[in-house]
């Protein structure tokens, strides 16, 4: 680090309206990252050190040497990079200061076919667009960011560090659509996880994510994408798109696993009394035996899997681990199932 470089004091939180705008301001760095920059993988050009708070002499430049192993085409050497990476980014469920850093080349290497554990690398740039885990209550279970100022263990405002990370995403909204039409499915699941956090753009992306899904037939992606559509709407509320999922859960035409996306989505979206064909609904198919797929759609692996999140969403049932499996319910009309299933 250059001696004239700013340098942030996490025992002045009080400074936090100096910063802003300024070298130590990590939504202006990211918005002043030149596109050679990110897209040649200039790593030299990026201001590291200055957002690697917390760290002791000879870590400073850990995350960046991190990522140049993350871009390795040895799938041993990347895996162990981007698992390295995730455990420092994320202490106690907070977001290390130089996470938004990453997200443009996170993005790029998901991009890249040849590059391996692309899903890894986008769900990662997702990762730290977000809150750590709230739990899976209505009222937080498709909140991308919580409201109000925040620090991290590093000191960081990590308000900032999250909006910065979703704005290095907003900026390559168009890199990030092309990957929800690609051949690996848990590609697609990732793009549309990353998509969901966006701060602009959000008709686009509904828009594409619609088109997807009537053309997806992995159902765990059908999942996902109805979840981003959601969160999107959480975000930016669009009564249209609230509709739109509203008329999909109840659906017997629909597949299992779209009504349940739906269901789970259309709860977060309203404020509406739980229904009673809802929980029947859901609870014709989420079992302890339901297909372990869904518990990697990434709405749910947040809250340790379908089961666990339906548990607390639509029964209203605190966390608990082993999880437990839900109330019994009447039994009711048969519910389509989803193919494979």
């Amino acid at each position: 680090m250059a001696s004239d470089d700013p340098v942030w004091n996490m025992h002045r939180t009080d400074l936090v309206e100096a910063y802003e705008g300024t070298g130590l301001d990590s939504r202006t760095v990211l918005a002043q990252m030149p596109q050679r920059v990110k897209d040649g993988f200039l790593l030299d050009e990026v201001p590291w050190e200055r957002f690697l708070l917390g760290h002791g002499p000879g870590e400073g430049l850990q995350v960046k040497r991190l990522l140049v192993q993350a871009c390795s085409a040895d799938p041993g050497t990347a895996r162990r990079a981007l698992d390295c990476l995730f455990r420092r980014l994320f202490t106690d469920y907070q977001v290390n200061a130089s996470a938004p850093l990453l997200v443009p080349f996170l993005l790029r290497l998901g991009v890249v076919p040849a590059t391996p554990w692309r899903a890894d690398a986008l769900g990662l740039a997702a990762a730290v667009a977000r809150h750590g885990d709230y739990g899976a209550t209505r009222d937080h279970f498709l909140v991308t960011a919580q409201p109000g100022l925040y620090f991290s263990c590093d000191g960081y405002l990590m308000t900032w560090t999250i909006e910065a990370s979703r704005l290095a995403i907003t900026a390559d909204t168009r890199l990030l659509l092309p990957l929800l039409d690609d051949p690996a499915p848990d590609v697609r699941t990732a793009a549309a996880d990353a998509l969901a956090t966006v701060l602009d753009h959000t008709d686009l992306i509904t828009s594409a994510l619609r088109d997807r899904l009537a053309a997806e037939q992995v159902p765990a992606v059908r999942a996902a994408l109805i979840l981003a559509c959601a969160e999107l709407t959480r975000s930016h509320p669009d009564p249209a798109v609230t509709a739109w999922i509203g008329t999909l859960w109840p659906d017997p035409d629909q597949t299992a696993d779209v009504r349940i996306a739906a269901a789970l989505a259309w709860l977060c979206l309203t404020d509406n009394p739980v229904p009673d064909d809802l929980r029947y609904m859901v609870g014709a198919f989420v079992t302890a035996d339901a297909d372990k797929a869904f518990d990697e759609v990434p709405w749910f692996t947040r809250n340790y899997g379908l089961l666990s999140t339906v548990r607390q969403l639509v029964y209203g049932r605190p966390f608990a681990y082993p999880v437990p499996a839900l109330p019994a319910t009447p039994s009711h009309r048969p519910l389509q199932r989803a193919e494979g299933h």
